[in-house]
């Protein structure tokens, strides 16, 4: 790997020295900002006075916003890793920062139609994917050219969400958006498929379970087959079946694939264990959207929550919580203010996702609850992981 010299190094903030900082940091902060102005939203105070959809901008933001801005810190430097060329750092990465900060500022004084706003946002995307593409380009490394095309597509989901606004169709709004948080789970999927096993079996120093290729392509497969249904088949009693079987299938599948992963072995193990169970809402959430579909007494909104608060929140919690150790130079221990912030985000997602089954006159109060569970869990992260973030490695190490 190639490595920068100390000189070199000490004069980049470090902050901008490796992008799991500059963004794990910022979206985790971010998340609690923007679930605190929605709550307030929700609670009828005018906090987005440029926003004309405050349910767009709610859906926009904590998807593009933040799960997004975390994704992009995790890949640029995982990449590092996997080429074994230097990540982006310095100015580069604080460009790439800047303009996802941004429109997050601008958005809600000056609302989801304007032409800086829309301009910013769709030129983040890009530039990250071109960040990712040169390394694997340049060690002819394949398998991790999947993540390009990825960020293009959100790229194009994106400029989609705002066309969806400006047209004043919500319909292509909630298409859009669901499509966006399956292919965030998609790339759950294969994401833990990688590193889940890998994690569970080094800190319990047993082997890592075999993959079936079968059950691989199975389980994956399905979910990508669902976020390209979900995107374009036409809405009828039909497509909707079809599209709800898939899921179905997908939720099964991945469901038996998870079951492999020796999950008796994470009990005591909090960074183990929080991410088994924020798995576990993979299938649960295709499921709920597969219900959804066949209008079995659930809404979309309600559903897609299984994957957003449950899924993609609780998954990225515990992977932020490790890599931010690992890349630091500590040791993976974390303190039990960081295992109270996990039970509070899986709290949030029963809550924001079950409770409105269960008691559906309690569906506003699970709403409110369910937010400042979520800005307690990412503000203790923000609390304890700061330092950590905002300081150099401890080993003296780039990064």
């Amino acid at each position: 790997m190639q490595i920068l010299d100390a000189e070199k190094e000490s004069k980049i903030w470090p902050l901008f020295r490796l992008g799991f900082r500059v963004f794990f940091m910022g979206g985790a902060l971010f998340s609690c900002l923007a679930m605190f102005l929605w709550l307030l939203s929700l609670s009828g105070m005018a906090v987005l006075p440029g926003v004309g959809n405050p349910i767009w901008w709610h859906a926009h933001e904590m998807l593009f916003g933040f799960a997004l801005a975390i994704v992009a810190g995790f890949v640029l430097t995982a990449m590092q890793n996997w080429t074994g060329i230097a990540g982006v750092r310095g100015w580069p990465l604080a460009l790439v920062a800047g303009l996802w900060l941004l429109p997050r500022l601008l958005m809600p004084l000056r609302g989801e139609l304007n032409p800086l706003v829309i301009t910013l946002d769709l030129l983040w995307l890009p530039l990250v994917a071109g960040m990712l593409a040169r390394p694997v380009l340049q060690v002819k490394q394949w398998r991790n050219l999947f993540f390009v095309p990825l960020f293009v597509l959100f790229t194009l989901l994106n400029a989609l969400s705002y066309y969806a606004a400006f047209s004043g169709n919500w319909l292509l709004s909630e298409r859009v958006f669901v499509t966006t948080v399956l292919a965030l789970t998609g790339l759950i999927a294969v994401m833990g498929g990688r590193v889940i096993p890998f994690f569970t079996a080094n800190a319990t120093g047993t082997d890592k379970p075999v993959p079936h290729p079968w059950l691989e392509k199975l389980s994956l497969g399905t979910l990508w087959l669902g976020v390209l249904g979900w995107l374009l088949l036409p809405r009828t009693d039909g497509f909707n079946s079809a599209l709800a079987l898939i899921l179905m299938v997908s939720a099964l599948a991945n469901l038996v694939r998870l079951a492999r992963w020796n999950n008796k072995l994470a009990r005591n193990i909090p960074l183990l264990w929080v991410l088994h169970l924020g798995y576990l809402f993979v299938p649960l959430g295709l499921l709920a959207l597969a219900a959804a579909l066949l209008n079995w007494g659930i809404s979309i909104s309600l559903a897609s929550h299984w994957l957003t608060t449950g899924a993609i929140g609780i998954v990225i919690l515990g992977m932020i919580a490790r890599v931010s150790l690992g890349h630091s130079g500590r040791t993976l221990e974390i303190r039990r203010s960081v295992v109270i912030a996990f039970v509070l985000l899986i709290l949030a997602a029963l809550l924001r996702s079950l409770l409105p089954l269960l008691a559906p006159g309690m569906t506003n109060m699970a709403y409110h609850t369910s937010a400042m569970a979520w800005m307690l869990a990412f503000g203790l992260f923000n609390w304890v992981y700061w330092p950590i973030l905002t300081r150099p490695r401890i080993d003296g190490r780039p990064g």
